[in-house]
């Protein structure tokens, strides 16, 4: 069997030497090279980016009237029936 290799792709940024050399204080600091600490922060990043667009955060008030509506919802009226009838009835629905 073949040992399991990772692909690694290069990623290369241009930037002031003055935050150069701010990066690699901190890299120092941190105990880290250089690309491993803008890897870190780069995926920390990307991590805080994506959470905020995938995760909906509420209070609990809000929590509890969201699960209320949900368990307690009205009867549909007649036009939601329809737009349910037409959504079923239209290509989104497949």
């Amino acid at each position: 069997m073949l040992p399991a290799t990772k692909k690694t792709e290069r990623i290369t940024a241009r930037v002031p030497a003055e935050m150069r050399n701010r990066l690699v204080e901190a890299a120092a600091i941190s105990g880290a090279t250089l690309n491993q600490f803008l890897v870190q922060a780069a995926v920390e990043k990307a991590q805080s980016v994506i959470e905020k667009e995938r995760v909906v955060r509420l209070s609990y008030k809000d929590a509890e009237t969201f699960f209320n509506a949900i368990e307690n919802s009205p009867e549909a009226n007649d036009k939601l029936k329809a737009a349910i009838k037409k959504y079923k009835k239209s290509e989104l629905y497949e």
